[in-house]
């Protein structure tokens, strides 16, 4: 309340017109039209002591020294700001949008948890549930469209989002070959000779076993 405070300086102070409207953050005129009753009629003075703004001490020294500046008293309690909880705001236009929007972040991020694309989109998980078993009421118009390009929220906070579902993702199973353990690969070292010597004795199997059949066939035929 500028006003309200520059009227109370004019009153009750000797400071000049330009330290009340610096500190004020009025102009010089403003306070002089104050001064001179052509400005602020009927805006009750405040007293910027008993408001924690200002001390006596720093009236008096200003009073004291036309050129020093008033400096307004830091405030001895802080509140802390509130955050806003809650869905983001979309406005009214881009509302209907938002379906397309979640079809399009349930297929294309499956990873994304229920609260976080409600944060993206500024919807409800109700909503979220109903796209993502088709039993919304327009579940049949609906096509998966990018938020992002429907100015329902930035790249920046989708990527954001993106990215903490990853961190908080769970490791995939191994899927592929793999390496052999080193005494499994020693083991297949020591069997390959052994391979080996089947192959060649069952090579010299099929050998006798031909030759068998020849000295067969040649005693028949002498029997004839």
């Amino acid at each position: 309340m500028p006003k309200a405070t520059a009227v109370w300086l004019v009153d009750n102070t000797a400071l000049t017109f330009d330290q009340i409207a610096e500190f004020c953050s009025l102009h010089p005129l403003e306070v002089k039209a104050i001064a001179d009753g052509d400005a602020a009629h009927g805006i009750r003075g405040l007293d910027p002591v008993a408001s924690g703004q200002l001390t006596r001490e720093e009236i008096a020294r200003g009073e004291a020294d036309p050129n020093y500046r008033l400096k307004l008293q830091e405030p001895k309690v802080r509140v802390p700001e509130v955050k806003r909880k809650g869905p983001r705001y979309t406005p009214l236009s881009k509302r209907q949008d938002r379906p397309n929007a979640i079809l399009w972040l349930v297929r294309y991020h499956p990873e994304l948890k229920d609260a976080q694309i409600a944060r993206l989109v500024g919807t409800t998980k109700t909503t979220i549930e109903q796209v993502r078993n088709r039993t919304h009421w327009n579940s049949a118009n609906l096509t998966p469209m990018d938020p992002v390009t429907l100015g329902l929220c930035s790249q920046l906070d989708l990527d954001m989002e993106v990215q903490r579902a990853a961190r908080n993702a769970p490791p995939p199973p191994p899927a592929g070959d793999t390496l052999l353990p080193a005494t499994e690969t020693e083991n297949l070292e020591v069997r390959e000779p052994a391979l080996e010597e089947e192959k060649e004795l069952d090579a010299e199997a099929v050998f006798a076993k031909l030759s068998s059949l020849k000295s067969r066939r040649s005693d028949d035929e002498d029997e004839e």
